[in-house]
C-alpha cells in the first residue's frame, strides 16, 4: 500500500533541523569567543523582553477581539454580521506599518480629544484629570496597533474553525437542554480548536516578526536596539546578523513547539 505524501513527509528524518541546529550552535560558539559579537548581543538582548511583551500582549488582545468579531460574524442578526464583515475587510486592507503610524499619530490623539470631551463634566468636578496624548506611551500604541491589525485575521480563523464543527452535534446538544454558552464551551470550542490551532500558531509566529515594526515608533525592541548600536558603532554587518539570529531562534523554536502540539492533538483525536 502506498504511503501518502504527508505521512511520508512526517516520517522523514529532519535533516534541515540538524543543519539549522548545527548552524545555531556554531554561531553561538563564534559569538561567545568574540569580544565584538558579545558586546553586540549584550546590547541587543536588552530589547528581547520588549519584543516578547509586545508579541504576547498584542496576540492575547488580538485573539480576544478576534473571537468577539468572529462571534459577531456568525450572529443571527444582520447588523452584527455586516459590522464584523466591515471591520475585517477594512482592517485587512491596511498594511500593519501604516496602521502603526495611524494609531500612534492619528488614532490615539483623536481618542484623547474625544475622551476629554466626554469626561469634561468629571474633569470640572475634579474627579479625574484631563488625558494627555503623552500619557499613552508609544509602547502601548504599538500594542494597540498590532492588536487591531491581527484581530481581523484571527477573526477569520475563529470563524472558519467554529463553522467546521458538525451542525448535528450542536443540534444534539441543544436537544439535551444545554444553553448557548454551554454548547459553545463544551461542544463547539474544543472541536474548533483542532482546526484553529495551526493557523493561529502561524499568526503568532508572524506577530513575532511583525513586532519588529514597532521600532519605527522608537520602541526599544530587538530591532530598535540593533539600529541604535549600529548607528553608533557603524558595525552594521555584525549588528544585523545578530538581530536576524535572535529572531530566527525565537521563530524556529516557536514553530517547532507548535508542530509538536499539533501532533499531540492529532494523536489525542485519533485515540
Amino acid at each position: 500500500m502506498a504511503v501518502s505524501r504527508p505521512a511520508a513527509a512526517e516520517k522523514e528524518f529532519p535533516w534541515w533541523l540538524v543543519a539549522a541546529g548545527a548552524l545555531a550552535v556554531g554561531i553561538a560558539i563564534f559569538v561567545a569567543t568574540s569580544d565584538l559579537y558579545r558586546q553586540v548581543i549584550s546590547t541587543i538582548s536588552r530589547g528581547v523582553l520588549i519584543t516578547v511583551f509586545v508579541t504576547v500582549t498584542g496576540f492575547a488582545f488580538a485573539s480576544a477581539l478576534g473571537l468577539l468579531v468572529a462571534l459577531m460574524a456568525l450572529s443571527k442578526r444582520a447588523l452584527l454580521r455586516q459590522t464584523a464583515r466591515f471591520y475585517v475587510e477594512i482592517i485587512r486592507g491596511v498594511p500593519v506599518l501604516v496602521l502603526l503610524f495611524w494609531i500612534a499619530f492619528a488614532g490615539v490623539p483623536a481618542f484623547v480629544v474625544g475622551w476629554n470631551v466626554l469626561t469634561a463634566p468629571l474633569q470640572e468636578a475634579g474627579l479625574i484629570d484631563a488625558l494627555q496624548v503623552r500619557d499613552v506611551s508609544l509602547l502601548w500604541r504599538a500594542v494597540i496597533a498590532l492588536t487591531i491589525g491581527y484581530s481581523a485575521f484571527i477573526a477569520e480563523i475563529f470563524r472558519a474553525g467554529i463553522q467546521s464543527v458538525d451542525e448535528g452535534q450542536i443540534e444534539a446538544a441543544q436537544a439535551l437542554g444545554l444553553s448557548r454558552f454551554q454548547r459553545f464551551r463544551l461542544i463547539v470550542m474544543p472541536q474548533a480548536l483542532r482546526t484553529i490551532l495551526p493557523p493561529l500558531g502561524n499568526d503568532f509566529v508572524a506577530m513575532v516578526k511583525d513586532s519588529s515594526l514597532v521600532s519605527v515608533l522608537g520602541v526599544a525592541d530587538i530591532t530598535q536596539m540593533g539600529k541604535i548600536y549600529a548607528s553608533g558603532s557603524f558595525r552594521f554587518f555584525e549588528t544585523y546578523s545578530i538581530v536576524a539570529y535572535i529572531y530566527l531562534l525565537l521563530t524556529v523554536s516557536l514553530s517547532l513547539a507548535l508542530r509538536a502540539l499539533e501532533r499531540r492533538l492529532r494523536r489525542s483525536t485519533a485515540t
